[in-house]
């Protein structure tokens, strides 16, 4: 008895355990059924909104045939001369690729040394100001004294970014001796003038031809315009000045520095320009309008504080036992980078670098030779009007093979690696990304539109009506091979019906009744190569004169169309034609209509009974 009950618990325990396994079950598989209903009404209901737009689109594409291509290239075309004429997004657009390219880089240039930079940083200023000898602004005797300390190091030049626009009322002996240092310099010191903006060009008195730092841009220069500066005080001053104007690109993001200002037949040097050429003008002439930078984020310019240059050499604001960067045959660039009184500029690697260091930058990029090049904008311009031209024409012949759009994926980060690598490596930047996507972009609305086209052609019930058993009634078949001349190569065999299959989708896509199955097999399959060379056609129609009637018609057209062709460039072989009719559905269920479609199409694949296709090609009789 003992025994008994044992079993009988174990028996209700084991049912237990059961239980929360079979509502677990259950609950899954309404969850299933729940998901298949809801998959089944959404590609229902999907599929009747794609049907809303395609069937339009179909209709339009029916009309315009092979016209909407050339019109989109034209269209293409148009944007792009009207871009360059205006603001030329598609430039711009290389702008944010450059930057992003920039930031990615593993390694980066180091610099050659032969720009330093001393800064009138905070800490220069506090130095002085806890000595007790005054905040900003500096006396003109401490900056005429630190033109001295840089000329006893013996340096190659100095540009001074410090715009002295008018002499001191409190200081006069001490504008004289910053006026006595630019004239000991003898050239070796340049100072900031500031080009104001060409409204006040007409009040000037000063010419083009008598600024500092102009030279001419023609050999007989005849256009000498006024010009409105904002120069130094001082005689030598004004004879050793040259521009520190900088403009930003569009997006606000300085990455070009202009190296000169044109003004008529003549032209005003940069402060880089001046610093790397020296005042001879067939030199300042040698060099071209602007210069890009190759910005760096991590190894920046030899620099030091021009209180550690006034304290004899001693750090007074570096690191303690730090050496300071060597100055003898340097070029300086003395500046503000105090925080308050430098123009900062967002750079691609900083939101905010001082004016000074873009200016030292720049002169780093001429005296080192280690500017970004890159080629004329035109250059994308005209690349994206080739490769537009060009689409639309592979696109006009005739639907492209599917592989192209692995092409164009390929290309592109192909371009991308090419680029990262020229930045990186040899400073070469060729800045076509933006002509690529737009390109992508006209090439994304060919293969739309052609597949538009190739819907319809294959019979999708998204681009045109449906198979209706009651209105068609019979169906007439016919299969197409490409039978090659005897003697040609495998190579040329495949390149011969890759042309054949371009130019038979050119005339389905062009509008016609048919129908086409092709692929019966999926590409490079194992059964690829015996049923490559095979197309089939169907056409419908209530009754069989009808069905037959239509079929020859475009069987005639196929014919003209692909003899037209071979006037051009011919094919190296003929087209063979197999026929059949069927009558598809009478009073039938639709799997019994179904099944007659099927064999009629599998009696046709296998028939061994074909002609060529010639300028008439009636339906044999014997078919019904």
């Amino acid at each position: 008895m003992l025994g008994g009950a044992a079993m009988e618990c174990d028996s209700i325990f084991a049912q237990g355990n059961r239980m929360p396994g079979r509502l677990l079950q259950r609950w899954l598989s309404r969850f299933e059924a729940a998901l298949a209903r809801l998959g089944h009404a959404f590609v229902n209901r999907w599929g009747a909104l794609e049907r809303l737009y395609r069937r339009p689109y179909a209709r339009i594409a029916l009309r315009l045939r092979f016209a909407f291509y050339p019109l989109l290239a034209l269209g293409a075309l148009g944007w792009l001369a009207w871009d360059w004429q205006h603001d030329r997004q598609l430039a711009s657009a290389e702008d944010a690729i450059f930057d992003q390219v920039i930031s990615w880089r593993l390694w980066e240039p180091r610099p050659s040394g032969q720009v330093v930079l001393v800064e009138i940083d905070e800490c220069s200023l506090e130095y002085f100001r806890a000595r007790g000898e005054g905040g900003w602004p500096w006396s003109r005797q401490r900056h005429a004294d630190l033109l001295d300390r840089l000329d006893r190091a013996g340096v190659r030049a100095v540009g001074y970014d410090v715009l002295f626009a008018d002499p001191s009322p409190l200081d006069p002996t001490a504008d004289a001796t910053l006026e006595a240092m630019a004239e000991g310099g003898d050239g070796r010191f340049v100072f900031a003038a500031s080009r104001l903006h060409a409204d006040y060009d007409d009040g000037a008195s000063l010419h083009a031809s008598a600024a500092p730092s102009s030279f001419p841009l023609t050999a007989s220069p005849q256009q000498d315009p006024p010009v409105a500066l904002l120069l130094p005080y001082g005689v030598a001053m004004r004879r050793n000045a040259a521009l520190v104007n900088v403009t930003r690109n569009a997006d606000g993001v300085l990455r070009d520095v202009p190296l000169r200002e044109r003004a008529g037949d003549w032209a005003l040097a940069s402060l880089p320009l001046r610093l790397a050429a020296g005042p001879e003008p067939r030199a300042l002439s040698a060099f071209p309008d602007s210069v890009r930078i190759n910005w760096r984020t991590r190894a920046g310019l030899p620099r030091m504080s021009a209180a550690d240059l006034l304290a004899n050499g001693e750090a007074r604001c570096g690191e303690a036992g730090a050496p300071l960067p060597e100055l003898r045959g340097r070029t300086v660039l003395v500046g503000y980078t105090a925080a308050g009184l430098n123009d900062a500029k967002p750079t691609p690697v900083t939101s905010a670098m001082a004016g000074t260091e873009v200016l030292a930058e720049a002169t780093e990029a001429l005296l080192a030779d280690n500017a970004i090049w890159m080629p004329p904008p035109v250059v994308k311009y005209l690349l994206a009007a080739l490769l537009v031209l060009l689409t639309a024409f592979a696109f006009y012949r005739g639907e492209p093979a599917s592989e192209i759009d692995q092409i164009f994926v390929a290309t592109n980060l192909l371009l991308l690696l090419l680029a990262y690598i020229g930045l990186t490596a040899f400073g070469l930047f060729f800045d076509i990304f933006a002509a690529i996507g737009f390109v992508s972009l006209s090439f994304g609305l060919c293969r739309l539109y052609s597949g538009v086209q190739r819907g319809r052609t294959i019979g999708n019930g998204d681009f045109r009506a449906e198979f209706d058993p009651a209105q068609d009634r019979w169906l007439a078949l016919a299969r197409l091979r490409f039978a090659p001349d005897a003697g040609l190569d495998p190579e040329a065999l495949e390149r011969r019906l890759r042309e054949y299959r371009r130019r038979l989708r050119r005339y389905l896509h062009g509008g016609t009744n048919a129908v086409a199955i092709e692929g019966v097999v999926e590409r490079k399959s194992w059964l690829w190569e015996s049923l490559e060379d095979l197309t089939v056609l169907v056409w419908t129609a209530p009754d069989h004169d009808s069905v037959t009637a239509i079929a020859e018609r475009e069987l005639d057209a196929l014919h003209a169309h692909l003899a037209g062709h071979d006037e051009v460039l011919p094919d190296d072989g003929s087209v063979r034609v197999a026929y059949a009719t069927s009558h598809a559905a009478d009073a039938e269920s639709a799997s019994t209509t179904r099944a007659r479609v099927r064999a009629t199409l599998g009696d046709l694949i296998r028939s061994a009974e074909e002609r060529p296709l010639s300028a008439r090609n009636p339906f044999p009789v014997t078919g019904a």
